[in-house]
């Protein structure tokens, strides 16, 4: 991958979660795609991954991993950082998303109602995410640049 090419992730867990394995895993995997990525560990906050984002404004995803499935309170000020335009990259969430075993469609509407664009059932989703996500944003800076 050339520098022209790069891409940059941002990996965390969320908040409340400390589950490190499969964060290394994802982490590891991407950089063997030629992935540069600033993984943040295990219990990171909004601030965090808005801090991270910007550091980094060129990054192409923030991704957040939970397992303990209380995603959706970890990332209650995300809509926030959003808004207030800190974090302007895709937002991926994967993991089991919801406590017990009964999972319910509404938890999937609410994390899309705190400003996730992407919710993966299997890690194995998380390139071609990518990939469509990039596409996606740069068909959207060519529609604008002939736009104007």
């Amino acid at each position: 991958m050339s520098h022209s090419e790069r891409r940059l992730v941002i990996l965390g867990v969320a908040a409340s979660d400390s589950h490190a394995v499969a964060n290394h895993l994802i982490a590891h995997a991407l950089r063997g795609l030629g992935f540069e990525v600033e993984n943040l560990g295990t219990c990171t906050p909004v601030e965090e991954f808005a801090e991270a984002c910007e550091r980094h404004p060129e990054a192409e995803a923030v991704i957040i991993g939970s397992l303990n499935g209380h995603v959706h309170e970890d990332l209650r000020d995300l809509p926030a950082a959003r808004e207030a335009g800190r974090i302007t990259c895709p937002v991926i969430v994967g993991g089991n998303l919801s406590v017990g075993s009964r999972k319910d469609p509404k938890d999937l509407e609410r994390l899309y109602a705190l400003g996730v664009d992407r919710i993966l059932r299997d890690p194995e989703q998380l390139l071609s995410a990518l990939d469509e996500l990039r596409a996606s944003r740069t068909a959207e800076r060519q529609r604008l640049l002939v736009a104007s």
